[in-house]
């Protein structure tokens, strides 16, 4: 009986420790988190002082009585002198691809909202927040988990370190 007791005992001492030696190999592997940073704190506030501002397409870059998606990246991230294409597609060939679940506040957000190619970009705020543009609304804050944002989400991309 004795010997039985021991005989568990180092077996759960085995599985314990094959855990723990996993779960130390795959956390070297994991996408590290990036944190926000003053900042991309102070972007997402800029932006949120052009809430309500009108939605125009094409909006010329550099004004600020209206904004498309893209003219709206551009204008903010020129403050930190980060250069952006115009369009939200050719925006979405330049930084670091960030995968969904390692967002951190600044990264471009990009979506299909035609359903057939990147056609919308947002800079996501966190806590599963967007800053951006809308059509509807012009520039707010929207919610990133809503069923119209999850079923056009295409990429994001990180263009600040």
């Amino acid at each position: 009986m004795r010997k039985l007791h021991i005989m568990k005992s180092i077996a759960k001492a085995g599985i314990c420790s094959a855990i723990v030696m996993s779960a130390i190999t795959f956390g070297a592997f994991a996408p590290k988190a990036h944190a926000a940073t003053p900042e991309t704190i102070n972007l997402i506030e800029s932006g949120k002082e052009y809430i309500g501002t009108p939605y125009k397409f094409g909006a010329p870059a550099g004004v600020t009585y209206a904004f498309d998606c893209s003219s709206f990246t551009q204008f903010l991230f020129k403050g930190l002198d980060v250069s952006l294409p115009r369009t939200s597609s050719a925006q979405a060939k330049v930084g670091e691809t960030v995968a969904k679940g390692s967002l951190s506040m600044g990264d471009l957000v990009f979506f299909k909202t035609n359903g057939k190619t990147i056609s919308h970009v947002a800079i996501y705020a966190g806590n599963n927040k967007i800053i951006h543009s809308s059509t509807s609304q012009g520039v707010t804050v929207s919610n990133l988990n809503t069923s119209y944002w999850t079923k056009s989400y295409v990429t994001a991309k990180r263009v600040v370190s």
